[in-house]
């Protein structure tokens, strides 16, 4: 069963949330908090798979709350939900770590899919963001001397993730196993210098070494 924590400083809105995760079967609802100090230190004792974060809070915003779970020895999964829809803070905390991103007032069906996806090591895009998302990728593109010592089933995998497959369903286009997805994921975060699979997809754009 899945553990998430929900940070979300609108009253009206999180217990919403609360409502419609408490449907969900597999889920496990830790808690609910509406500050990113007080999801701070719930997720050192609580260790949630998943953060439902809000990035406009309170005190210190999401972008920081994601940044510091970057340092977690056990890091959640990210799935940041927000009215704010400039491009700079969603590749902002896209590339500090964030899974995925969703508008606020998307179905509950819909937060749901998204969810699932996101523990099952997917990458979520609220869909009318997709194409400035995408474009921020492409304009990325470039050939540098670095080839980072990533190997041929590395670079695989990444150019499977960075068009958006689950480390499931790149599973399945190589014939894998999810835990040796994974296992490549670590390498390329190792090698790359990264935490995250934007981070890392941008990277390898930048060097040339994938096309998506």
């Amino acid at each position: 069963m899945a553990r998430i924590l929900v940070c979300e400083d609108d009253a009206r809105f999180r217990r919403l949330l609360v409502r419609v995760l408490a449907e969900v079967d597999e889920l496990d609802l830790l808690g609910e908090v509406d500050s990113g100090e007080e999801a701070c230190r719930r997720l050192e004792t609580t260790r949630p798979d998943l953060l439902l974060l809000d990035l406009e809070l309170p005190g210190i915003s999401g972008l920081e709350v994601i940044e510091r779970v970057a340092s977690l020895p056990r890091r959640p999964e990210i799935l940041v939900l927000t009215t704010f829809t400039d491009e700079a803070k969603l590749f902002e905390a896209m590339r500090l770590g964030a899974a995925g991103y969703l508008v606020k007032g998307v179905a509950p069906s819909r937060l749901e899919s998204a969810i699932r996806e996101v523990l099952a090591g997917g990458t979520v895009i609220e869909p009318s963001l997709a194409r400035r998302f995408w474009s921020y990728f492409a304009s990325a593109r470039g050939r540098s001397e670095a080839d980072y010592g990533l190997t041929e089933d590395e670079l695989q995998v990444l150019t499977l993730v960075g068009r958006g497959l689950s480390n499931p369903e790149a599973a399945r286009v190589l014939g894998s196993s999810r835990r040796t997805v994974k296992a490549h994921l670590e390498a390329i975060y190792r090698k790359l210098g990264v935490t995250s699979r934007v981070e890392a997809t941008v990277k390898a754009l930048q060097a040339g070494l994938i096309e998506l």
